[in-house]
């Protein structure tokens, strides 16, 4: 129930749309924040705050945004803009344009640049958008018009995955948010100008290296918590991947896209990503590749509530991946071993709510991290802790927390910053424990570089 009201309502606009769309005050505010992180803005607004808005008060340009894209999803009016909410339309929040459509490699340069010189107002207006992901476009085979100019070859290509490789390792060791500039300088300067060379045998070895490199960039935005940029590199590389004819590239893009969507909270569009993904294989590839992409179902099977179905994949995982009979090393985008599997088994039981359980399986995970996967190491390490907590055993989240406290500070990532804030609000009740109190205490502070 909305709290009394002691001044009068002066933006009936907005509560209407309020009403119509079944929000409380808290719940509005809730999803303004929601859309507001996805486009890498941090807001706290609460209930008071969508009461200040009824009353007049209008919120600053990135909030208007937010609350645009907001209630545009939960009532299916894409024409909506800030007049609907009763607020100036210079904060004009302009409908999302499709990067499905024109040229990829264009697309790519101007995404790339973009991110290089942070253009915040042009990142800002292409917020993560459901639409692009219910409009999957299907594979299409390579454009035309590139090639003209010089050539560029297998040299390049080299060049290009060694680039791409180092900084992989970069963001294994510290995360998305270290590196970032480097990798979009390097696309939108380096890489754009040699596919609009590329030609002949070496033109689909080049646009899947580039594709690469365009995923790991989409990875990274992720990682930090730019979920609108990442989104659009994702989808640049299933573009790219097309051009190439690489349809194993094609499948780990939308495999990626399910990740993220299932992170966002958006269940029904990460299980039909993840089903695309592996229709795009369409049971053909490497077992190994395979079982990644089937984890990834079972995951959004559990957060689709449909546990048989999820409890079936994560066997048959398991089966696939004990038949793999290639080294990992040699599949650095579907890099799935024992542990990435273990991790997968903790994702999928915690939303069935099995999280003792849960917490075993990321436990083992953590353990069987290398010392270069320092991130990730931190990220499980702390999904392990969050379980622990959730099954009622405080004492062991506390204990796992202090295994890695050292290693939070080198950490640039705002999924990990995330999932300590989570930990570090869900454990405030059992601060009387010492042990609590110390893993607190140890982490306060820590991933400023998020």
């Amino acid at each position: 129930m909305p709290p009394r009201r002691t001044r009068p309502l002066s933006n009936q606009a907005l509560a209407t749309l309020i009403e119509q769309a079944g929000w409380t005050h808290a719940a509005t505010a809730q999803h303004v924040n929601a859309v507001a992180a996805e486009i890498g803005e941090r807001l706290h607004y609460d209930r008071s705050a969508v009461g200040h808005w009824l009353t007049g008060t209008v919120p600053r340009p990135e909030a208007v945004h937010a609350a645009v894209v907001a209630f545009r999803r939960r009532l299916n009016r894409p024409d909506l803009g800030p007049a609907h909410l009763g607020w100036p339309d210079q904060a004009v929040v302009p409908p999302a344009d499709d990067p499905w459509n024109g040229d990829p490699v264009a697309r790519l340069a101007t995404l790339g640049e973009d991110d290089l010189l942070n253009r915040r107002t042009v990142l800002s207006a292409a917020s993560f958008t459901l639409a692009a992901l219910s409009g999957l476009t299907p594979s299409r085979g390579p454009a035309h018009g590139h090639g003209r100019g010089g050539r560029a070859g297998a040299g390049e290509v080299a060049r290009l995955r060694a680039a791409t490789a180092a900084f992989a390792d970069l963001d294994d060791q510290y995360g998305g948010g270290h590196a970032r500039a480097s990798v979009a300088a390097y696309l939108s300067r380096e890489v754009t100008p040699l596919l609009g060379r590329a030609s002949g045998r070496s033109r689909p070895d080049l646009f899947t290296a580039a594709a690469e490199l365009s995923y790991l960039a989409a990875y990274m935005a992720m990682d930090a918590g730019a979920n609108a940029l990442a989104q659009r590199y994702y989808i640049s590389t299933v573009r790219l991947a097309d051009e190439a004819g690489d349809h194993v590239l094609r499948a780990t893009a939308l495999r990626s896209m399910a990740v993220q969507a299932a992170e966002l909270g958006h269940d029904g569009e990460a299980l039909a990503l993840a089903d695309a993904a592996a229709s795009v294989l369409g049971g053909r590839g490497s077992r190994r590749t395979l079982a990644w992409i089937t984890g990834m179902r079972a995951e959004a099977h559990a957060a689709a509530g449909t546990r048989w179905d999820a409890l079936n994949l994560l066997r048959r995982t398991e089966t696939e991946l004990e038949r793999a009979d290639s080294p990992p090393e040699t599949e650095w985008l579907g890099n799935y071993r024992r542990e990435s599997l273990e991790h997968q088994i903790g994702l999928t039981l915690s939303r069935l709510g099995d999280h003792a359980t849960a917490a075993r399986h990321f436990t083992a995970s953590m353990h069987g991290r290398r010392p270069v996967e320092l991130r990730t190491r931190v990220l499980i390490g702390l999904r392990a802790a969050h379980a622990f907590l959730r099954s009622g055993d405080p004492d062991q989240a506390a204990l796992t927390t202090l295994s890695f406290s050292d290693d939070v500070r080198l950490i640039a990532s705002a999924r990990v910053r995330d999932e300590l804030r989570r930990l570090r609000a869900g454990w405030q009740r059992h601060r009387a424990s010492p042990l609590v109190a110390e893993a607190d205490r140890a982490v306060s502070g820590r991933n400023d570089l998020a």
